[in-house]
């Protein structure tokens, strides 16, 4: 069978990489993506939104399933004109994607099924919105805990956590006002700042039966000690420390099955991966928000712990029968994965760098380096081609020891402002479960 997968990014490189090791795969082909996919797998030409010429390209070439990465397509209803065209695609529809594409759609869902999750207001107004929380908070403006959330999708930028009223509207003016995140600030939510510990879990599903997969933890925060902006990503580990398997079995029934239940009364019903980014309060689990792929770095140490046939899973899924296949085995061992950026991220930054080292830490035992911003010069080197650079990832006896072979790799790696976080997986490391080899 021949497959493709949709996108240039890290997750698509983790997904074209363990697609080809399915002996179901015939020929992987991945559009259009990045310096890491073509060399394991076939890169297309092809612009992930032009939908008719991905259309042509997989009948042309016989594709069996097309996977679909990224939410920007996807909410767009690229799985729409794949099935409409009689092609066998795994992502949700256009409708169902708006879980993730519009954060007032999630809360109705939310609503809806009863599910727990922050308070929250929407607005319209960014003026509107400064002026009522001036009147609210008039005596005390140093103590403003909020979340300010574009509606839209903002490559996970669209979120900024506060802590006195100067920062609300600091950001307020940034999402509603200046619309420095486009059309993602048409609208926006105000929520109450959830406290606990952050996790997330990941599900498949076909609309009918729910495989949920091993927790991971993402590092949204650019800097060490979880300082700075919000990122898409610097790093992830999995499996998460704080998502034990009776808290996993409750986040399925309680947040999981109803979510897709849900989805399903309202005639919206869900087939691919179920993303939910959770708060872990003391009082259980909360829904910050639902992504509808894989996340991106915790798509990356999740797939180096699968030893299944990916292709299978997926193939099942499209095809409406996940609840007939074997569960899936997973390596035992913890993976770690570091991402590596551009000098300047998450804001302005360089391309063009080329980046040495790839070759050494591609020799290290139990690391993988998925490429996510990089494409291939005229020479046929890798050059740094985005915001996010590469995802090093590596397996371990313990988390310690992935964390150390994954900075091992790092430290091999080089270009012009190349940089990342020291402590990915450090909060997890001083619990002794962790250490035992």
């Amino acid at each position: 069978m021949n497959v493709l997968v949709i996108g240039n990014g890290g997750r698509e490189h983790a997904l074209a990489w363990k697609l080809k090791q399915s002996p179901l795969a015939d020929r992987v082909f991945v559009a259009p993506g990045n310096a890491g996919t073509a060399r394991d797998a076939e890169n297309v030409p092809i612009a992930m939104l032009d939908f008719p010429a991905l259309i042509k390209f997989a009948k042309d070439n016989e594709v069996g399933l097309t996977v679909v990465g990224p939410e920007v397509p996807l909410c767009q209803g690229l799985s729409d004109a794949f099935r409409k065209a009689g092609l066998l695609v795994f992502g949700p529809s256009g409708d169902a994607a708006q879980l993730e594409g519009s954060k007032t759609y999630c809360k109705k869902i939310l609503r809806a099924g009863n599910i727990d999750t922050a308070r929250h207001w929407r607005f319209t107004s960014g003026e509107q919105a400064i002026e009522e929380l001036r009147l609210l908070h008039a005596d005390k403006p140093e103590d403003v805990p909020l979340v300010v959330k574009a509606d839209g999708l903002a490559a996970g930028k669209g979120v900024v956590v506060c802590r006195d009223l100067a920062e609300v509207e600091a950001a307020i003016e940034s999402i509603a006002i200046r619309r420095d995140l486009g059309d993602a600030g048409d609208s926006f939510l105000l929520e109450e700042k959830l406290v606990g510990i952050e996790a997330s879990v990941l599900a498949i599903t076909d609309g009918k039966a729910i495989l949920p997969l091993p927790p991971a933890q993402d590092h949204k925060a650019a800097y060490d000690n979880d300082q700075g902006p919000n990122t898409g990503g610097m790093g992830a580990y999995c499996p998460s420390i704080d998502v034990e398997p009776a808290l996993l079995d409750r986040i399925t029934e309680e947040i999981l099955v109803p979510t897709v239940h849900t989805m399903k009364r309202q005639n919206n019903p869900f087939s691919g991966v179920l993303y939910a980014g959770l708060m872990l309060c003391t009082k259980g689990p909360k829904v910050i928000e639902f992504n509808v792929r894989f996340g991106d770095p915790e798509c990356q140490p999740v797939l180096m712990r699968l030893k299944s046939d990916l292709l299978e899973i997926l193939l099942a899924t499209a095809e409406g029968r996940l609840g007939q296949i074997e569960p899936p085995v997973w390596d035992p061992r913890p993976a770690v994965c570091v991402v590596i950026a551009s000098d300047g991220y998450p804001g302005n930054y360089q391309t063009g760098h080329v980046i040495s080292g790839l070759e050494a830490a591609a020799k290290l035992p139990d690391v993988k380096v998925f490429h996510a911003g990089t494409q291939l010069n005229a020479q046929g080197e890798a050059i740094t081609a985005g915001g996010r650079v590469l995802g090093v990832t590596a397996l371990g006896d313990n988390i310690a020891q992935a964390k150390q072979r994954a900075y091992e790799a790092v430290k091999l790696i080089r270009w012009k402002g190349a940089w990342c976080r020291k402590d990915i997986a450090d909060k997890a490391i001083h619990l002794p479960q962790w250490n035992e080899a």
